[in-house]
């Protein structure tokens, strides 16, 4: 599904290392470490009345990833936090807005690969958009298995959530050649990983299974499913699945930020049912239960 722009966001401030700036005037410098090598990290967070989905666990991982590429100079949350605050309240958000929250290694005093000549911090980004859920999650989406395998440990961790993001670009402009909503990857040694941009659940026989997190990024909403799981006594489980199963399955869901949850009607072809009550019981769960995972910002 492609998304679509929305006038609202033409004269919206972004923050930018330490202020605010009017999109027009929203840039890095071409010697930032984003522009020069990919090398920064991100989440994006969901905002609701009740505050942002999950925002200490997201602040987490951001934090880890960036202490994982050895960053200098990490932002503390509390700043952080203060910032995304003054970016919402310079454009009245508090609904239905998406945030590209970003950590580049900062500014270099020339251009090259090594992070030694990044001397001047790191710079963080805050981009808050109106921005509806990006996908369709009453009519599901169609996927479509592809060429381009996810990363192992072997190579590059899926659990930095890093911005080199062409691994997944890869699989996703295949997807798009097909008229497909989004790109599944495999691992490796071709086990199911995640699509694109979002993890997998599968539901059969009264069970819920999800891919092993070896390849894929254990995603926060990923995790609030299998607790949500967990707390209702849903039977939920880890696995190696194939292909094979995920096209037998009784119900598939993908789940994600910028997405929630939304029911995969087609893989490769196969069509996969969108009415099993499990599949369906979990999504209504999630959808009264994640207002309550909000964190309001002081």
């Amino acid at each position: 599904m492609l998304q679509k722009s929305n006038p609202k966001n033409d004269n919206i401030q972004v923050f930018i290392k330490d202020k605010l700036y009017p999109r027009s005037e929203a840039k890095v410098s071409v010697f930032d470490s984003s522009v020069q090598g990919g090398d920064a990290v991100w989440e994006g967070l969901r905002v609701y009345p009740e505050g942002i989905v999950c925002l200490d666990k997201h602040l987490t991982r951001l934090h880890e990833s960036a202490k994982t590429l050895a960053f200098a100079d990490i932002p503390s949350k509390e700043f952080i936090k203060k910032a995304i605050k003054q970016t919402l309240d310079a454009n009245g958000m508090t609904d239905d807005t998406h945030i590209r929250l970003t950590l580049t290694r900062g500014e270099k005093i020339t251009s090259g690969m090594d992070p030694r000549l990044n001397q001047s911090g790191s710079c963080l980004i805050v981009l808050a958009e109106w921005k509806p859920l990006v996908y369709d999650n009453d009519h599901g989406i169609k996927v479509i298995s592809t060429s381009q395998r996810r990363n192992s440990p072997h190579f590059l961790d899926s659990k930095i959530h890093h911005n080199n993001l062409l691994n997944n670009i890869i699989a996703k402009i295949q997807a798009n050649v097909a008229g497909k909503d989004a790109g599944l990857m495999l691992d490796d040694r071709g086990f199911i990983a995640e699509l694109n941009g979002s993890n997998l659940f599968m539901v059969k026989d009264g069970k819920v299974f999800t891919p092993f997190a070896h390849a894929c990024l254990p995603g926060i909403t990923r995790n609030s499913v299998i607790e949500l799981c967990k707390k209702h006594e849903i039977e939920i489980s880890e696995a190696d699945i194939t292909l094979s199963q995920f096209y037998n399955a009784d119900g598939v869901i993908a789940t994600g930020t910028m997405g929630e949850l939304t029911p995969v009607v087609e893989i490769d072809g196969r069509i996969i049912p969108k009415g099993d009550k499990l599949q369906n019981k979990i999504i209504d769960l999630f959808t009264k239960e994640v207002r309550r995972l909000c964190e309001k910002l002081d």
